[in-house]
């Protein structure tokens, strides 16, 4: 028998909320500074953030490598900071677990997040891409059975594989998928996951963005469908991004901006429309768009340290690093767009997060 989401968890995810995807705090030496790395979740925590994920592609993949050995103690570690936040707020601040490889590796994954109290494992199927559908629909129950499942979409366009409407409609058969993450950079292949969400005649099922070239406008736009039952309409109520591992109280502030536009009913303002432009553009920097994203990972780290957060921008590879030009792009959004950072609201809270 499948482990149920909690009821508060399931609300908090159906009513749409910001979860950054965790980087991981490294010394000099490469090593994780625990010191930081909690700094990071406590900040997150006081800016609002709904949710965390840890073990993601922001925190780096390589964790998992036997002989970095960080996946078991990183999420073991996220557990005593989350069991904090949650002694400090009425809702759950929803603990999101990444889970990849095969089937066997995932399974252990799935069973060591629900050991450690997680809530859901958002589901890679990178090291699915080669199978079956049938065989990816049975690697994504087989999770499932062990913990609820966030699935991701990571289509094609940023490295994923395509995986099509008739997917979908047999994924969300699942019970215990309660939410997708939808990298949604192309419209077509978003299109149809939500089509088969909302087709399947599933409404526990939260959709999230995991776009990170059109963020606003995916919180703004309507998906209507004719279907059996009805006009169904679905929307995304939140995110899951990198993205918003930096800056996270702007995030929190336009998340909550978004959410009052769509119950107004009224029409979208320009000033979002603008908002959706300056935050692209600003992730273009972050995310290094120009190099093919080599420097994403780098980049989040370089306004982490900018802000005192993290001590560099170490990663565990060495060779992973800010691309030529990225920092001075970085400058670029920085004073082109103040408003979107967070500087003032880290700076005084720096100190009690480092404590």
């Amino acid at each position: 028998m499948s482990l149920q989401i909690d009821a508060r968890v399931r609300e908090v995810l159906q009513e749409g909320v910001v979860i950054p995807a965790s980087p991981l705090a490294l010394d000099s030496r490469r090593r994780l500074d625990e010191r930081r790395q909690r700094a990071l979740w406590r900040y997150y925590a006081a800016a609002g953030a709904g949710g965390v994920a840890v073990g993601v592609h922001t925190t780096q993949f390589a964790i998992r490598d036997p002989k970095v050995g960080l996946y078991e103690p990183l999420l073991a570690l996220a557990r005593e900071e989350f069991d904090r936040a949650d002694a400090r707020c009425e809702r759950p601040l929803v603990r999101v677990a990444g889970i990849c490889g095969k089937t066997d590796q995932a399974v252990r994954e799935a069973t060591l997040a629900q050991d450690l109290g997680y809530h859901a494992g958002l589901l890679s199927l990178a090291a699915m891409r080669d199978e079956t559908p049938e065989a990816m629909i049975n690697h994504c129950r087989a999770v499932a059975e062990v913990i609820p499942v966030f699935g991701f979409y990571l289509q094609p366009a940023v490295g994923g594989c395509r995986l099509p409407y008739a997917f979908w409609r047999r994924f969300a058969e699942i019970p215990n998928v309660v939410a997708i993450k939808i990298a949604a950079f192309n419209r077509y292949q978003t299109i149809d996951v939500i089509r088969a969400i909302a087709e399947s005649g599933r409404t526990d099922i939260a959709l999230y963005t995991g776009n990170d070239d059109n963020i606003v406008l995916d919180l703004l736009t309507p998906y209507r469908f004719p279907t059996n039952g009805g006009v169904v309409e679905r929307r995304f109520v939140g995110g899951l991004l990198g993205h918003w591992a930096v800056w996270t109280r702007r995030a929190v502030e336009m998340l909550d901006r978004c959410h009052q536009v769509v119950a107004s009913g009224e029409a979208v303002p320009v000033d979002l429309l603008r908002l959706n432009v300056e935050t692209t553009d600003a992730n273009a920097a972050l995310f290094d768009a120009a190099h093919d994203y080599a420097g994403c990972i780098p980049g989040v780290h370089e306004v982490l340290r900018r802000q005192g957060l993290l001590e560099g921008t170490w990663c565990l590879d060495p060779n992973e690093t800010l691309s030529p030009g990225q920092s001075e792009q970085i400058d670029r959004v920085i004073r082109a767009y103040p408003h979107l950072t967070d500087d003032p609201f880290v700076a005084e809270g720096r100190h009690q997060w480092l404590a």
